[in-house]
């Protein structure tokens, strides 16, 4: 099959840096932005609101990447969504603006209220919006009748402080972005290896052998990564990675920080190979690399005996397994394979690290687990430059699990807050985003409070989730921008605008910081530094404490003591979450902490106290029905998850538009279509089907019987039907669909 390059060029570089100009000049904040990035990620100033990606262990004046740059300006900007504003625009006509224009219209500066006679939003002050909130909240016959949302940007204080808040009213509905991102990592690897987290450090880096990135797009979503992906390529390590569309930064980096590479037009080769899988292919990959590794017995016997359990479950599963369905649904030779399997065979230390293009599948969790049999295979975890690194999205969203935002907690973490806090906790399991959806729809959920986040956009079928939000009886949103969330509500609906990440936030003791926790378990201090985009913005803690106050009968603690000073806060969690022990002392370390991890000491908390290796529950499927295509929905390269920068996507030659469906063009020259031509997408799951219309056909190098278009606007195509069991993580990445040509009405 044709190479085909869209983009001709290294990821990074000079077009980088333009771009990165650009945005902070977009949002009228260009010299402000300046002076704002020297402090991101650094021991005296903030946390980057983008991804999770650790910060680097020795002194960079310069740590921060493009879409970090993006992150920063949209949060600094000179624009505002004022009260003049919603007093110019109805919210019937805000539901028809694009989310890059919602996005746009900059800071949000006061609280509003929803007038359903006017349909506008109106402000209304701070103590009435939280004495109507509570007086709902209160008038519920039960607590499971609310739901109490997070998003990943959330700080540790806030954090505690919220599932504390949500315990005490009574329920475990805690939905939160994890349920739609990493969910099955976090369900697979505690299964196997008794924590829900990845085993690595960033230390392990520098003493791998090869490197193996399953289903990501690290130039897009995290390109603080490319810097160390950089720095293993040029040390000779092996990198191999898999992933259906040929992404420029998986095959060369040009690094702003060099200059001799920015001078000169170098770059650093990234991937020695770059493998085409098939989208919903990485279970068949996975099981051909462990068969192939099984066939030559290169295993370790030792680490397998002394540390795992359930090998022969495994291998017997594996024998099942025929090559020509691997490669069928792999889109691999059997060569292909075994050639990748013998670079892992040679490897002394080997990390796996992955991201969405393995978990948002129906088999999502099944692709983790094979991921970590390969890992056991060879004692690739507790080992130094080896182990498992599932990537985590937004900038604390792995924080906000470790203090305690799930819905299904452990019955440890409620004693400890019984025995802290004296109040009963309630026990049962409570809704994930799925359940949540469900019970919207169903009338069982009457009110929705978010804490960040868009959680209208970030679900899927997206028809249906409108219908569910819009008949809620309260829907509340704590944001610092305007999204779609805000304009597709419920009957009444609040907007409650917080500080940002890089604005100082100033209590009765003074000058405050928060915590966060990076995707290696890393812990540190986040203060930011820019005056507030408003005097009437309240901090995510006080916002938090304002709603407890208005719907509690009974208070475990003094809200307004713990807002006061959030070195208060950090005493409790110390008190209460494993770990954190000394932590306003150990947080304060120039770089923070490392929290530990269990399964990195060979401790085994599962149900065997050993490591599991679990076979999946289904053999490999070879195929999709006659007529079908496969869908996998991307980000590009101007979004952070349901946040649009821009309307371009450089690295695959989109530019102003986002309605776009890629397909190989060997593959469209078959079907007869043509570059720029319009097409319908309908999804096929069961008897249920979704269609979306008039997406533009743009060619991309990617297996034929695939497509990809971008997020959120296929989310409709996604019944809430069609996720991974047990972790009910939505299938954005394999979608069965149809195509036909739009037809243009006269």
């Amino acid at each position: 099959m044709k190479k085909i390059r869209v983009y001709p060029h290294p990821a990074g570089g000079w077009p980088a840096l333009g771009k990165s100009a650009l945005s902070m000049m977009k949002q009228g904040a260009f010299w402000k932005g300046g002076a704002t990035m020297l402090h991101a990620n650094q021991p005296d100033g903030f946390d980057c609101p983008g991804c999770a990606w650790p910060d680097a262990p020795h002194f960079q004046a310069i740590d921060f990447c493009e879409n970090g740059v993006k992150a920063v300006a949209n949060e600094i900007t000179s624009k505002r969504a004022n009260r003049e504003f919603f007093a110019q625009h109805t919210v019937t006509a805000l539901q028809a603006w694009s989310d890059y224009e919602l996005e746009f219209t900059g800071r949000l500066t006061e609280p509003m209220r929803y007038d359903a006679a006017t349909d506008y939003y109106v402000p209304v002050s701070w103590q009435q919006a939280f004495k109507d909130i509570g007086t709902y909240l209160k008038s519920l016959p039960d607590p499971n009748m609310a739901a109490f949302y997070t998003s990943g940007r959330t700080s540790n204080e806030a954090a505690f402080l919220y599932q504390l808040y949500v315990r005490c009213f009574g329920t475990n509905n805690m939905p939160d972005c994890s349920n739609m991102c990493h969910e099955s990592t976090s369900v697979g690897l505690k299964e196997q290896i008794g924590i829900g987290k990845g085993t690595i450090t960033l230390d392990d880096f520098d003493h791998c052998d090869a490197l193996f990135i399953f289903g990501q797009n690290p130039a897009t979503n995290h390109p603080r990564m490319m810097a160390t992906l950089r720095e293993v390529s040029r040390r000779g390590a092996r990198i191999i990675a898999f992933n259906p569309l040929r992404e420029a930064g998986l095959e060369s980096f040009t690094s702003p920080q060099s200059p001799v590479e920015m001078l000169t037009g170098g770059s650093t080769p990234i991937s020695l190979a770059l493998y085409q899988v098939r989208i919903g292919g990485d279970a068949a990959l996975l099981s051909g690399l462990i068969k192939a590794v099984l066939a030559k017995g290169e295993i370790d016997h030792d680490f397998i005996r002394q540390h795992t359990s359930g090998f022969e479950n495994l291998k017997a599963f594996i024998e099942q397994q025929n090559w020509t369905d691997i490669e069928a649904a792999s889109g691999l030779s059997q060569g292909e394979i075994e050639h990748i399997a013998a670079i892992y065979m040679q490897s002394n230390a080997t990390i796996c690290t992955w991201g969405m293009g393995i978990t948002q599948h129906e088999r999502g969790v099944d692709n983790v687990q094979l991921i970590v049999n390969l890992l056991l295979l060879r004692g690739n975890i507790g080992k130094r430059g080896a182990g498992a690194a599932p990537i985590r999205g937004h900038s604390n969203v792995q924080g906000d699990r470790t203090m305690g935002i799930y819905e299904k907690p452990d019955a440890a973490l409620l004693d400890k807050l019984e025995a802290v806090f004296k109040t009963p906790m309630p026990r049962a399991h409570g809704h994930d985003v799925v359940d949540t959806l469900k019970g919207l729809a169903s009338g069982s959920v009457k009110a929705l409070i978010a804490m960040g986040g868009n959680f209208a956009a970030a679900t899927p079928d997206t028809t249906q989730t409108y219908l569910a939000l819009q008949q809620a009886a309260l829907t509340v949103q704590i944001s610092t921008k305007l999204n779609r969330s805000h304009v597709v509500h419920g009957k009444a609906a609040y907007i409650l605008p917080c500080l940002g990440r890089t604005e100082e936030d100033w209590q009765d003791s003074g000058w405050q910081s928060v915590t966060t926790e990076d995707s290696m378990s890393n812990v540190m201090m986040s203060r930011g530094r820019n005056a507030a985009a408003s005097a009437e913005l309240l901090s995510e803690p006080a916002i938090v404490a304002g709603l407890a106050k208005a719907s509690l009968s009974t208070h475990p603690v003094d809200w307004d003591e713990l807002v006061a000073d959030y070195d208060r806060i950090r005493e409790l969690i110390a008190q209460t979450i494993p770990g954190f022990q000394d932590f306003n002392q150990r947080v304060r370390e120039k770089r923070g902490f490392y929290l530990g991890n269990s399964a990195r000491d060979q401790h085994w908390k599962t149900a065997t106290e050993k490591a599991q290796f679990i076979a999946p529950a289904l053999p490999i499927h070879a195929g999709l029905d006659e007529g079908l295509w496969l869908l996998t929905t991307v980000r590009s390269h101007d979004q952070y998850n349901t946040t649009i920068y821009g309307l371009d996507d450089r690295y695959r030659n989109i530019h102003g538009e986002r309605r776009i469906c890629f397909m190989h063009p060997e593959e469209m020259q078959r079907m007869g279509w043509q570059t720029d031509q319009l097409i319908d997408i309908t999804s096929v799951f069961g008897a249920l089907t979704r269609t979306v219309k008039a997406f533009k056909l743009k060619p991309l190098d990617m297996p034929q019987g695939c497509i990809a278009s971008y997020y959120p606007e296929t989310n409709d195509l996604i019944p809430l039907q069609h996720h991974t069991p047990r972790a009910q993580t939505p299938a954005y990445k394999s979608i069965p669909v149809r195509l036909s040509l739009s037809v243009v009405d006269e």
